[in-house]
């Protein structure tokens, strides 16, 4: 059999490897002497070691050869890697082939350069230990594991001439997130989309433990492989020579079937794809390879101790010459020239210009963003004449306004979900594009096609992952679940926000489109769901970000949802969460009125108030449900203590309450004063937890006076009304409220307090009764005084 690489260019590309090995020991280790030009002291080592060898140099392998098949076959390659903290890897080879030097000026190709990236790696204020944002050819953080093969099918849809490289770590494939997203070959239309190679790099260990895929053996491996659907080539070994070699020709023979598998799809419609069987690689390494073999007399390469950093302690003159004998065993002055620059025999091997995946615009995807075609909202719009004159399904409207945004742009658009679309009443989207589906088909199944652009799969990380993935590759995505249980992708949005916030002082990576979310399904309309589909928190946990990456919007109505989500799809770099229920609801403004009221972000309802500027208690609400049961509350008080004047605020940009210091969308404090009055009772209905309106508002002038009433942890499978009073925060409660803080009410509040439980007795007999809420409740419909 004929080797796949000459002896020349397998000479060079060992050489290169061994630069890239060479740079990364350096990165962890060194902060001075980076060519060892004098023999090394303690000096020249850090004082904290911080980093993970183990992994990297098998990364760094992969790296290798896949810049050898995109020079050969001039490859549009990016490359994934899932191992978390691989970082020195990414960054020696982007160092290697020019891109680190292009982006960071001051890490020259130079001795003096090399100490430079070699002292900020893991230093205060310099680069992390992972694979990061500043990582040119980036797109998977690597500080959490999980997510690295959704992350490459994300970048894959709609990207036909794309292939990106995933490496997935034997460690991190133990996690749901991962063991789920090797499904997403399902999703990949090989006609219209890219490829995925994964690479699921087995090296043995974790941090302290073996590592379940490496331990269960070649034929239950593959079984397992294929039985996901994949046509996996295994590489292993540890001598170099034959590794080269084996793994060159894996990587051309799964090259040459990703292009096979294309070139056939691609002589049919792209509606009539077939699920292909995709290649992978399998690649068996130590861990810790061509690093010490033992230290104190402990077996460290191919062991659990060659995780993070092999040598660790440098009290004694040993450990600082294992280090060096350690380094020299690269041979660098074969390598890298008297001025510490990488020598042209070796480094003419990486691709060029936008061919180097340190410079490929896919893993920079605000170079490729393009503003979305957007159909004008008003459109959608529901007809309000007069405020509460009927009811609407909110999200059904939302989906046909975006239906009409898929339809105009179809190679850069995609909608995400758990399985909800339709329960989120977004099924109109269907009428542009149905579902992505390449498995088999049976007679019952609806609205599925090869060809779809709405992805669904009963998993919200794979969810989250694909739209990452999209997004940070250039396009624009839309992310629709139900409230309770976006939580499961609490840490993936973490990620995503922290890389948000720190490309956006990065000039070299532009904007992204903004990641947006709509949450459904929500908290106080559960038709038949209990307890455990009752959860607003998400709210709280967005709101911990940076203030410049996140906005939380909390619609009363359908117009004001169209003009909250047109504005959230044309946005740039931020997280966008727009909570809006699907059940039939009152509406209130008509679309001018909504789109002032949503610019504004909180405003004064005059239509539902009176008093004008003196009144005695200004009552508030954020979310549609807690709208409707303020503005009941309101006609009750009207009822009860006939001379009342009472002021509605409703807010819809949450972050509004914040201080303009605080949060671009922040009030100024006199702005605050004029809704919410310097001094008067505010009664706030919200719809998430209590305590995040009083942390957002709480060095205003009036902070002392906000009564906040939320979800408190109470739920059960109830009726809509109920569960407002489980929570108090029914029209009885807050009317109550009212009654108790106004001081001139004092003469009241006995009387206001049995009629209150009088109420609430009534109701609990008639909801256990019969089964659903009083008629007073369900024919309650909003009246302005002079329809009285």
């Amino acid at each position: 059999m004929t080797d796949t690489l000459d002896p020349d260019l397998l000479r060079r590309m060992h050489a290169y490897w061994r630069a890239a090995n060479y740079l990364t020991v350096g990165q962890i280790y060194l902060r001075d002497n980076p060519m060892l030009e004098e023999p090394l002291k303690r000096e020249h080592i850090k004082h904290r070691l911080l980093g993970h060898w183990g992994t990297t140099t098998g990364l760094n392998f992969i790296y290798t050869h896949l810049n050898r098949a995109i020079v050969q076959r001039d490859l549009n390659m990016i490359y994934v890697m899932g191992p978390g903290h691989g970082g020195p890897g990414p960054v020696a080879h982007t160092y290697l082939e020019g891109s680190y030097t292009e982006i960071y000026p001051r890490i020259d190709r130079s001795k003096a350069g090399m100490r430079e990236l070699f002292r900020q790696f893991s230093w205060p204020y310099g680069i992390p230990s992972h694979v990061a944002p500043e990582t040119p050819g980036s797109i998977h953080e690597g500080g959490e594991l999980g997510y690295s093969l959704s992350h490459a099918f994300g970048a894959a849809y709609d990207n036909p001439e794309l292939i990106v490289a995933c490496v997935v770590g034997d460690g991190e494939a133990e996690t749901g997130a991962l063991a789920t997203s090797w499904h997403s070959n399902k999703f990949l239309n090989p006609v219209t989309d890219g490829a995925v190679l994964p690479i699921l790099h087995l090296n043995g260990f974790k941090i302290a433990n073996p590592t379940v895929l490496a331990r269960i053996g070649d034929d239950d491996l593959r079984d397992l492989m294929r039985g996901y659907g994949y046509d996996p080539h295994f590489v292993e070994g540890h001598e170099p020579e034959a590794m080269h070699q084996a793994f060159a020709a894996a990587l051309d023979t799964c090259l040459d079937a990703i292009r096979q598998i294309q070139k056939e799809a691609r002589e049919e419609s792209a509606d009539q794809a077939k699920l292909p069987r995709w290649p992978m690689i399998v690649f068996r390494s130590p861990k810790g390879w061509t690093g010490p073999k033992v230290v104190d007399g402990k077996p460290v390469e191919g062991t659990w101790r060659a995780h993070q950093v092999p040598l660790s302690k440098f009290e004694t003159d040993e450990h600082v010459k294992q280090l060096e004998d350690w380094m020299k065993s690269y041979n660098a002055h074969e390598l890298f020239d008297e001025e510490g620059r990488f020598r042209e025999e070796f480094a003419s091997l990486a691709p060029t210009g936008q061919r180097r995946m340190g410079m490929n615009p896919h893993a920079n995807g605000g170079l490729l963003l393009k503003p979305l075609h957007m159909p004008h909202f008003a459109q959608f719009a529901e007809d309000v004449k007069t405020p509460g004159d009927h009811k609407a399904e909110m999200t059904r409207v939302l989906g046909r306004f975006l239906r009409e945004v898929m339809r105009q742009n179809m190679r850069s658009f995609r909608v995400f979900g758990p399985d909800e679309t339709a329960s989120n009443r977004l099924e109109a989207i269907y009428e542009a594009s149905p579902k992505t589906w390449l498995a088999e088909y049976e007679a019952v199944d609806e609205d599925l096609a090869p060809d779809g652009r709405v992805m669904e799969v009963l998993s919200e990380h794979q969810c989250q992952g694909w739209l990452e993935g999209y997004l940070l590759t250039g396009r624009h995505g839309f992310f629709s679940c139900y409230e309770a249980f976006i939580h499961i992708i609490d840490s993936m949005f973490n990620q995503h926000a922290k890389w948000l916030k720190t490309t956006r002082k990065m000039e070299w990576r532009p904007p992204i489109a903004s990641l947006n979310y709509l949450l459904s399904s929500h908290v106080w309309h559960q038709d038949h769901n209990g307890f455990s589909h009752q959860d607003p928190g998400f709210i709280d946990h967005v709101a911990n970000k940076k203030s410049e990456i996140v906005r939380i919007y909390l619609p009363p109505d359908t117009n004001c949802l169209l003009s909250v989500a047109d504005h959230c799809l044309r946005s740039r770099h931020y997280v966008n969460v727009i909570i809006a229920g699907k059940q039939p609801d009152w509406q209130w403004l008509d679309i001018e009125s909504a789109v002032r009221h949503c610019t504004a972000g909180a405003g004064i309802w005059e239509w539902a108030g009176r008093g004008g500027d003196d009144p005695d208690v200004v009552m508030a609400c954020a979310g549609d449900a807690p709208t409707v049961e303020v503005l009941a509350a309101v006609m009750l008080l009207r009822e009860y203590v006939p001379d009342i004047r009472i002021r509605v605020v409703n807010v819809v940009d949450l972050m509004s309450l914040e201080t303009p210091d605080e949060h671009p969308h922040g009030m100024d404090d006199d702005r605050f004063d004029d809704l919410f009055t310097k001094d008067k009772p505010v009664v706030f209905a919200f719809h998430g937890y209590p305590g995040i309106v009083h942390k957002l508002t709480y060095r205003r002038h009036n902070h002392d006076n906000f009564h906040v009433r939320g979800y408190k942890e109470e739920g059960t499978t109830t009726t809509a009304l109920d569960m407002m009073v489980l929570n108090n925060m029914d029209r009885f409660q807050l009317a109550l409220d009212v009654i108790n803080r106004v001081p001139r009410f004092a003469g009241e509040r006995e009387k206001a307090t049995q009629r209150y439980w009088a109420d609430i007795q009534r109701h609990k007999l008639y909801v256990s009764e019969h089964g659903w809420d009083l008629p007073e409740v369900r024919d309650w419909q909003w009246k302005a005084e002079d329809a009285n």
